[in-house]
This record gives structure tokens, C-alpha cells and sequence, in this order.
């Protein structure tokens, strides 16, 4: 396994106007893990994921997918480079096909050009065969063949966060990044999720680094876990000792405890 993490953060910095949301971030993942980012609401963590994607630039500090900087790149440019996201709040294609988001997110891969493409050349029609295979072994994966000619907003809420993950995953990501996949989910679609994840992670060999409120969730389920509050990092490490850390009781777990 090469020594070059999968992702390095370092010093990362944001403001909006005097609101400093970020502060001081760093963050080094190697490939294969798996590693989540907890604190209280408000405490910057939709924010952090936004700055390593792109849909915010840094004010100051590092940004690097392996060995490659991505700051300044448009979020395009990002995923293209390996690095794929889910949302807080679903973002499916809701009248296309369970088949079709998943499809489309496979062409971030494309090599063929649109003249081969209205010309449907050789080489672009086993693409496009590679395509569909690869969809449809994600939608078994994630357990929604059955419904690939669906449109994607008739799944039920469970089953789109699950597609969600599966069209991520589509794009070839060397590093995950999965912003609240429990939310919403019942007690059984969560234990499903845990196992999902987890084999997501071997099988696809991908790095995750996961957002989520669901404290069993994260601390069964995450190796490492950075925990965040008003943007600044206040404890670092495995799950027990993020859970005994008096800075952590004290602005989250102990918060949470209380409700």
C-alpha cells in the first residue's frame, strides 16, 4: 500500500464575513479507511466537505487527493479526479430511472469523444456496454435491481440514500465522502447500512470519511473520527477515545445525552 495519503488537508481556512466556519482544518486519510466527522450542529462539517469538493474555495491552507492538489479546481474537475460526495439532503435525478442516475454518473469516466458518440463507434458502443455492466452490478450491490426502470423519486426514502451512494460510487472515487447517509433511515435500514459500508469499503477498495449524527452508527462503524466544534477540531482519534474526551462530552455527546 503506497505511504501517500489518500487525502491530506492541511490548515484549511474559512470565513463568510466575520463568521470564521472553519478554522485551522488538517486531515490526513490513508487508502482504506474509514473515518467520520461528528459535532454539533452548526459546527462546520457540511462546510469542510464543501471545501474539499469544491463548492467552496479555501481562504488559506492544502487540499490533495493522493498526490495531486485540487485547490482551485471546480467541482467537476474534483470528482473527475477521484473524489465523490452524497448529500445532506438527497440530490437524485427523481424523474430519470434508478438505472439512468447511476448511468450518468458513470460517464464521468468516458474516454470516447462526442464525435464517436454520434458517429456510435466501436469503441464507443463497448463503452457504453461497460457502462450499463458496471450500473447494474452497483444496483445488486445496493440491492435495487429489481427497481432499476423506476423513476428514482418512487423509491422509498431508505432505498434513495442507498441509490444516492450507488450513483457516488458509479464515478470511481479513490476517496467517499457521505454527508448524513443514515438520516431519515430506521433502526434495521441503519444496521443494513453499517454492513453496506463496510463492504462498500473492502470490495471497491475506497476511502470514506462520513458526516453523521447517529453516534452508534459512527462509533461502531468508524476506525478514526475527528470531531469538530465552531469549526475547529477538539479531539482526534478511535472511537474510545473520542468517547471519553472531556472536550467532546462537553460540546457534543454530553449535549446529546441531555436530550
Amino acid at each position: 500500500m503506497s505511504d501517500t495519503p489518500a487525502l491530506h488537508v492541511s490548515g484549511v481556512n474559512k470565513a463568510f464575513g466575520g463568521l470564521k466556519a472553519v478554522q485551522n482544518f488538517s486531515l490526513s486519510l490513508s487508502p482504506g479507511d474509514l473515518a467520520g466527522l461528528i459535532g454539533p450542529n452548526g459546527a462546520g462539517k457540511t462546510t469542510v466537505f464543501n471545501l474539499l469538493t469544491g463548492v467552496y474555495a479555501p481562504d488559506s491552507g492544502t487540499v490533495a487527493l493522493a498526490d495531486l492538489s485540487i485547490m482551485g479546481l471546480r467541482p467537476s474537475a474534483i470528482a473527475a479526479a477521484g473524489m465523490a460526495r452524497t448529500f445532506q439532503n438527497i440530490r437524485l435525478f427523481g424523474e430519470l430511472s434508478v438505472l439512468d442516475n447511476v448511468k450518468l454518473a458513470c460517464h464521468v469516466r468516458v474516454t470516447h469523444s462526442m464525435l464517436s458518440a454520434v458517429l456510435r463507434s466501436v469503441s464507443h458502443r463497448a463503452e457504453e456496454r461497460a457502462i450499463d455492466a458496471r450500473a447494474c452490478r452497483l444496483l445488486e450491490l445496493f440491492d435495487l435491481a429489481d427497481r432499476a426502470g423506476e423513476p428514482a423519486n418512487s423509491l422509498p426514502y431508505g432505498d434513495q440514500r442507498r441509490l444516492e451512494i450507488a450513483r457516488a460510487l458509479a464515478t470511481d472515487p479513490k476517496v467517499l465522502l457521505l454527508d448524513e447517509p443514515a438520516a431519515g433511515m430506521n433502526p434495521q435500514e441503519k444496521k443494513a447500512l453499517r454492513a453496506l459500508i463496510r463492504r462498500v469499503r473492502d470490495e471497491f477498495k475506497v476511502t470514506i470519511l462520513l458526516i453523521e449524527h447517529d453516534m452508534g452508527l459512527v462509533m461502531d462503524l468508524c476506525e478514526r473520527i475527528t470531531v469538530l466544534d465552531y469549526g475547529i477540531i477538539i479531539a482526534e482519534g478511535t472511537p474510545a477515545q473520542v468517547q471519553s474526551n472531556p472536550k467532546v462530552i462537553e460540546a457534543y455527546l454530553g449535549a446529546e445525552a441531555a436530550t
